[in-house]
Parts: C-alpha cells; sequence; structure tokens
C-alpha cells in the first residue's frame, strides 16, 4: 500500500486496504467489519461505496482495525473530516490540517503542491513573469505586478515554485517547465475556488486600467437548461482557442488573467413553480 499521506480520499484508502489484505491471506468484508467493530457484515463495503458515513467513533474503530498508530491516526482522523465536511470551509480546514500534521512528521502530501500553488494569486503570476526577466531581482519582479506586492512575497514564490519543479532556475534568470499540478478532482475543486476568488476581486480595480489594456463585457439574459450547457461548450473552445493562440507566442512581454465567468442572478423559474405544485 502506498503512504497514508498519499491519500485525499479515505474510502480509496480503507479500499486499497482490504484489497491488500485479501491478496496476502482470508480477508473478506465480514472481517474488516468484525476488526472495526461493528455489526454489520457488509458495513466497511457500505462506507467505500460512499452509500455510509464514519461517526467519529467509527473513524477511531476503523482507524485501530486498519492498525493506524500515532500521526497516521491523527491524518486519517482529518482525511475523514475532508472527505465527509458538508462546506467549502469545513473541508479546506481538514485539508489544512492533513499538511500541518504531514510537515510535522516530514512526510508530503502529494497534493500539498497543488493547494499551495492556488493559495495564492502570486504563484501563477510569478511563474509566468520571472522567464520574462532574466537577471531581475525580486524586488524587480514585484514593481511589476498589479496589485503591488513586496519582493519577499515574490521571493516566497520563487522558492516555492522551483522547490515543486514549476520553474527551472539557470543562474539569475528562470525558465518554465513542463510539470504540471494535478490533484483529485475534489481536491482540485476546492483549491481551484479559492483561485477563482482570488481573481475574481482582482478584476475589479482592473476596471479602472486604460481601455487599451483591459477588455470589459458582460450580458445579462434568461436561459434553459439546453441553452446553458451550449454555451458552456461554446466558452470551453473559446478558451481552448485562447489558450492555443497564448502558446504560439514567442515574444510575450506581459502577464494576463482572462476569466469566464457564467453564473445565475436568479433562482430557476421551472424549480419554483415545482415546488409549489
Amino acid at each position: 500500500m502506498k503512504p497514508i499521506t498519499e491519500y485525499t480520499d479515505f474510502r480509496q484508502l480503507m479500499l486499497d486496504y482490504y484489497e491488500d489484505r485479501k491478496r496476502r491471506s482470508a480477508f473478506s468484508w465480514r472481517d474488516f467489519s468484525k476488526a472495526a467493530g461493528f455489526t454489520s457484515s457488509s458495513y466497511m463495503k457500505v462506507v467505500c461505496d460512499g452509500k455510509s458515513k464514519l461517526s467519529k467513533i467509527g473513524v477511531e474503530r476503523t482507524g485501530v482495525a486498519m492498525g493506524l498508530v500515532g500521526f497516521e491516526m491523527e491524518y486519517f482522523r482529518a482525511l475523514v473530516e475532508f472527505g465527509q465536511a458538508g462546506t467549502e470551509d469545513k473541508k479546506k480546514a481538514a485539508y489544512e490540517r492533513m499538511l500541518s500534521i504531514a510537515k510535522v512528521h516530514k512526510v508530503r502530501v502529494m497534493e500539498g503542491d497543488l493547494f499551495e500553488f492556488y493559495d495564492s494569486w502570486q504563484n501563477p503570476v510569478v511563474r509566468e513573469l520571472a522567464p520574462l526577466m532574466p537577471g531581475a531581482t525580486p524586488g524587480e519582479m514585484a514593481k511589476m505586478c498589479y496589485p503591488e506586492v513586496s519582493a519577499a512575497e515574490v521571493q516566497q514564490s520563487l522558492n516555492f515554485l522551483t522547490k515543486a519543479g514549476l520553474l527551472k532556475k539557470a543562474g539569475d534568470s528562470f525558465t518554465l517547465a513542463e510539470t504540471s499540478i494535478k490533484g483529485t478532482p475534489d481536491a482540485t475543486r476546492l483549491a481551484l475556488r479559492g483561485m477563482h476568488r482570488m481573481m475574481s476581486k482582482l478584476a475589479t480595480p482592473a476596471i479602472d486600467l486604460p481601455a487599451g489594456e483591459r477588455n470589459f463585457s458582460g450580458v445579462t439574459m434568461g436561459v434553459s437548461r439546453e441553452s446553458y450547457d451550449r454555451i458552456v461548450k461554446v466558452l470551453d473552445e473559446c478558451r481552448r482557442q485562447i489558450i492555443a493562440i497564448a502558446a504560439e507566442d514567442k515574444s510575450i512581454e506581459q502577464v494576463y488573467r482572462l476569466n469566464l465567468q457564467l453564473f445565475p442572478l436568479t433562482k430557476s423559474v421551472k424549480e419554483s413553480k415545482n415546488e409549489e405544485a
């Protein structure tokens, strides 16, 4: 089995444990459930299938049944909380606890880089800016950013980006590495939501920039679910075409952010009528 800190899905951890035990000896879902103190012989399978949750007592029993001790048990508690959290804030808090536990015990969470990268808008900006300014100091890079950041913040981003393999340092210059940060859908969604919030806030002061340096447009419209799906496909294709244009550019001189936002301003009238019926 993989080290526990390589998991961000507690159900996958439990399933891998079960499969590992089953390969090495006669081991059934009944045995697993019994070891965890559950009367239902299939309870562990029901949990792994996502049809039931683990209570606080269930977390402790399951951890003991899996032989987890010390920081592994502590990590498992946070892992389950991350998987079962009902709100984004609770989910983020649990994930940060997982990272903290791993850091204290000098082990790495595989998706820790994903979270750290999207934890600050400066990281993606500095990653694109640094290669454009060979030989520049962190202070010089900081002066180029909207909004203003400190040299220390830029240096912190550079340190992280090189450590994570997202930038390559050659002397006093940087080049883009082809390494990409990937994670499970659950962790990626959580990380990206924070980034979208930050980037949306940065868009507001950008309205005051000269019209030749920014482009803002919008439309308020009524749509059906079918039209919404078609619009999303058009936006996805537009984004892919824009990325392709940027990838072909051999004389980059500035870092831009493109936000494609389509969001509801009202509740669904159709659903409202169904509720009243």
